[in-house]
């Protein structure tokens, strides 16, 4: 059975995105989005008609060509113009899933009837979510200053039969991919490449995906660092829960309840200990983790209002009849909040490096390196040198870049927010992050089985269980690389225990 979601003006969550993209829902415009854009349309149509002064970006030219008029016969042809000049992307591809998140936003922000898009405009990006058509886009080229310029030009050539796109598994022209469809290209009016290249769809995209998989990481390095603290054989102690009501942060304190649950019925936690104290690293769990949490929580509340707006310029209010060439689409308000969101996430890498470290110290009882018999076998030594590369590759990556401003458009667009670079980094510290705690699962699950036949707490316990059945203990040296890209993979596909 199709699963069909409507775009309405109904607020758009996060959580809502994750589902329509992993269940794999199909889109359908609601009868109100139709009237909104329809009418945003008649509306800017009468005032292009009736109105002799200049309107930027409909009968004027872009950025410092403002003043430059444009005569009725060109405007359409002006909008062409605009797509094709501004798809400068290089680097990278950006990846289908988030390409798709794209597509999503963009379709969102202009159904709310404030852009002067065309319906049929509309109608063809859905189809294109719909049929799984995938446009080309490139991570670089964005100053997240008049929105995401670039990436957006990249995702909106296809729309009249330009650029390429991904379909049904290969790469070919935008032509082609609209004749195996049976689609005509759009013919685009007035301002329509202004509302479909104007706005933060491209750093928005990157945001949603990093926080829903930040929050999945989150839960993940509750679950793992709990089997790396019995594997240690570490206190519980730091986790009660008056220690965290005196200082009552949200995270701090959740953290810690997760904590005791996960460790519940431990026989290793049970058995008596001669130290009073653990490394910082396993003591301050609900400390560092519950900080990531409260910063995780701040930036979602950020980018849900972000994907929940109109970001295009100029904007169009027929209820007030207005037309207002303003800022909207200055990516400001999520670059700063990415940038906390990279810092936030590489701290969980941070502390995980630190737990692997005390797992292969041959300290607590455990052997060197994870080894029964050192020496010959060097074991997962270079595990934590790995994890150690990535996480002082995710501090480079985390020095903030909505610091940053280059001046563009001869000086019209002066202060740029830099939040496309911003959304790269993320992108790329929450990849890093998912690394570093695959290689801390990898040497807890190694350590757990040197505590046999002490068993851990029954959630841990299934974990450990589904794990082994993917990645073996490992008795003496062998080839390890395809064991932590299996780890990884474990995270992807099971759910954590909390």
């Amino acid at each position: 059975m199709t699963m069909i979601h409507k775009i309405s003006a109904d607020h758009l969550s996060i959580e809502r995105i994750g589902e329509i993209i992993g269940k794999g829902y199909k889109i359908e415009l609601s009868d109100d989005a139709r009237q909104r854009i329809v009418r945003c349309r008649e509306y800017l149509d009468r005032k292009i008609a009736e109105n002799k002064n200049p309107i930027y970006g409909v009968t004027t030219g872009f950025g410092s060509l403002c003043n430059v008029s444009i005569g009725k016969d060109h405007l359409a042809q002006l909008q062409i113009n605009l797509m094709m000049s501004h798809a400068c992307g290089t680097g990278d591809r950006v990846p289908n899933e988030i390409v798709k998140i794209m597509i999503l936003l963009k379709i969102q922000s202009l159904s709310y009837g404030f852009s002067g898009c065309k319906l049929d405009t509309v109608e063809r990006l859905v189809d294109f979510f719909n049929n799984d058509v995938y446009p080309i886009v490139y991570m670089q080229g964005s100053l997240g200053a008049s929105g995401d310029l670039v990436p957006l030009a990249h995702l909106s050539l296809p729309l009249v039969g330009l650029g390429e796109v991904e379909f049904r598994g290969k790469v070919m022209n935008s032509s082609e991919m609209l004749r195996k469809n049976g689609w005509r290209p759009i013919k685009l009016a007035s301002k329509e490449g202004l509302a479909l290249l104007n706005g933060t769809q491209n750093m928005s995209a990157f945001a949603v995906w990093a926080i829903l998989n930040s929050r999945r990481l989150g839960r993940w390095a509750d679950t793992i660092s709990a089997m790396s603290l019995d594997a240690y054989c570490g206190l519980v102690e730091p986790f009660t829960d008056a220690v965290h009501q005196v200082r009552p942060h949200k995270g701090q304190i959740d953290t810690a309840a997760n904590m005791r649950s996960l460790l519940q019925g431990s026989e290793i936690v049970s058995k008596p200990k001669e130290y009073v104290q653990d490394p910082y690293s396993f003591r301050c769990i609900p400390q560092v983790h519950g900080a990531f949490k409260d910063t995780l929580a701040y930036v979602s509340s950020v980018i849900d209002t972000e994907i929940n707006s109109a970001t295009d310029n100029p904007t169009v209010c027929p209820d007030d009849d207005l037309i207002i060439s303003a800022g909207n689409f200055h990516g400001e308000p999520i670059a700063l909040p990415m940038d906390f969101l990279a810092i936030a996430v590489s701290e969980l890498a941070n502390i995980s490096e630190r737990r692997i470290y005390k797992l292969v110290s041959g300290t607590r009882g455990l052997p060197s390196f994870l080894v029964a018999n050192p020496g010959v076998n060097s074991g997962f030594m270079i595990t934590q040198y790995t994890a150690a590369s990535v996480v002082s590759l995710n501090k480079s990556l985390c020095s903030p870049a909505s610091v940053d401003s280059i001046p563009s458009s001869q000086g019209q667009e002066d202060h740029v927010s830099m939040g496309a670079n911003a959304a790269i980094k993320l992108y790329k510290v929450v990849l890093n992050t998912e690394r570093v705690l695959a290689i801390e699962l990898f040497n807890a699950a190694q350590a757990l089985d040197f505590r046999r036949p002490l068993r851990s707490s029954d959630a841990v316990e299934r974990v450990y269980g589904a794990y082994r059945k993917v990645v073996p203990f490992i008795v003496n040296d062998e080839v390890m690389y395809p064991h932590i890209a299996r780890s990884i993979d474990f995270l992807k596909d099971n759910a954590p225990a909390c």
